[in-house]
């Protein structure tokens, strides 16, 4: 835990460095395409200093400068699979964007999905030294948490102190100076597998860049589609990629749950390319332009050219109804949904106040879809577009820039982490493990 520790706290000095630069690159590495944005920052503002527990923690005003996107390459379900690939296709991401800002980054701060996250709610319990809670009291009532055997090839991502009680108060978000005398805490712990972050820590290396943090993309695309009334009483956020579906759920402007499922819009598009024997360009175009999950009578009546190059001209001049193609897709996006299900209800949803879910990524754009996913999750349903962002330009504001606008705000107003404070790492707890999200039922 102590060597994860210290690389965590390196890692925020290097974002400590690049803010105060004023000049950072974002770095979402998806299945379908990689996205890069360029942020300066309005001065060497703080970072992390004094100024709160939670997502207020040393703001920083930004305007984003450069923006660029380029079709991934080497990424399958949110994670590396061909290196070489994945770092040309890196390196043409972000050049594109530092040349549109004209200046030269070295500094990133990377997202990604998949990588089998699982969740953990620790607890910890400490008697306060002074009647007065101090930063001392914060890093050790957080050492005092029990730390769970998550497994070997297993790295802890996001560990945030979600809610503190002093005394017989709870719901307390910040108390560092008020008085009282048992300080307990509930910890969210994500962890991811360890080759994921390794492979994509070596793979920006080589492409001459410092890493500067890293973050799930389920979370980021959180912070960025959920509105403050959403994030404070309860909400989930489905962020549909190509490779992988994310799933985080909030509540006091918290993540206390994330997951995914390693299937996404790729495979609708896969399910396409197979049914009519086309190119997964051509099936990628179909789905765009007229796919849907609700056929009408029209549908059955209205007939798509699929075209082609094959140079067979019975071939190249084939049709397909467009309710044919919707029976095409109707069953991979019903198999996704069911599968976030599942994980909703192991995660315990229905015991929040608010049960909102908002689906965001750039497969949630298929028309009729939050209609299917209310029907299938039984809950309010809304599609949720990103924040926003000063200098964010039109084309980099739907949904599909939801984890590199979340990433964004993430640099801008970091939420404080186990490493932020001096933890005694090595100190151990001897209380049973209270597991993912018992915590929040008995607090909230």
């Amino acid at each position: 835990m102590s060597d994860l520790y210290e690389t965590q706290r390196a890692m925020r000095n290097m974002r400590k460095i690049a803010m105060q630069r004023g000049l950072v690159a974002i770095l979402d590495v998806g299945t379908s395409k990689i996205a890069c944005l360029v942020l300066r920052f309005d001065g060497p503002k703080t970072f992390g200093q004094d100024e709160g527990i939670g997502p207020l923690a040393g703001q920083s005003a930004f305007r984003v400068i450069g923006a660029a996107t380029t079709r991934s390459r080497g990424v399958r379900f949110g994670e590396i699979d061909a290196m070489n690939e994945t770092e040309r296709a890196i390196r043409t991401a972000v050049q594109a964007a530092q040349k549109m800002a004209n200046v030269r980054v070295d500094h990133v701060i990377a997202c990604f999905g998949g990588a089998r996250p699982r969740s953990y709610g620790l607890d910890g319990m400490i008697e306060v030294e002074d009647s007065m809670v101090t930063e001392n009291d914060i890093g050790r009532v957080l050492a005092s948490c029990d730390v769970p055997d998550y497994g070997a090839g297993r790295e802890v991502l996001h560990a945030q102190p979600v809610n503190f009680a002093l005394d017989h108060r709870s719901g307390l978000g910040d108390p560092r100076g008020q008085m009282g005398q048992t300080l307990t805490t509930d910890l969210h712990m994500m962890t991811v597998d360890a080759s994921v972050i390794q492979n994509l820590v070596y793979c920006i290396k080589r492409c001459d860049l410092e890493l500067a943090g890293l973050a799930s993309s389920a979370y980021v695309s959180g912070v960025s589609s959920l509105v403050e009334d959403e994030q404070e009483l309860g909400a989930a956020c489905i962020d549909m990629g190509g490779g992988a579906t994310g799933l985080s759920i909030f509540i006091k402007k918290h993540m206390i749950y994330a997951d995914a499922v390693r299937l996404g819009g790729d495979h609708v598009t896969g399910d396409i390319s197979m049914a009519l024997q086309v190119p997964l360009a051509t099936a990628e175009r179909l789905k765009t332009f007229y796919g849907g999950v609700h056929a009408t009578g029209m549908d059955d009546r209205e007939m798509i050219e699929i075209g082609g190059d094959t140079g067979d001209w019975e071939h190249d001049r084939r049709t397909v109804s467009r309710a044919e193609l919707i029976g095409i897709m109707r069953p991979r996006v019903e198999e996704i949904l069911e599968e976030v299900r599942v994980q909703l209800d192991a995660a315990g949803f229905e015991h929040l106040p608010s049960q909102q879910i908002v689906l965001t990524g750039g497969a949630s754009q298929i028309p009729g879809l939050d209609g299917l996913a209310s029907k299938i999750l039984g809950q309010q349903v809304r599609l949720g577009r990103p924040l926003r962002v000063q200098g964010l330009p039109q084309a980099a504001t739907g949904p599909a820039f939801s984890s590199a606008v979340g990433l964004s705000l993430f640099a801008a107003h970091p939420q404080d982490e186990w490493w932020d404070f001096d933890v005694p790492v090595d100190s151990g707890s001897s209380r049973s493990l209270k597991r993912a999200l018992k915590w929040f039922k008995d607090n909230w």
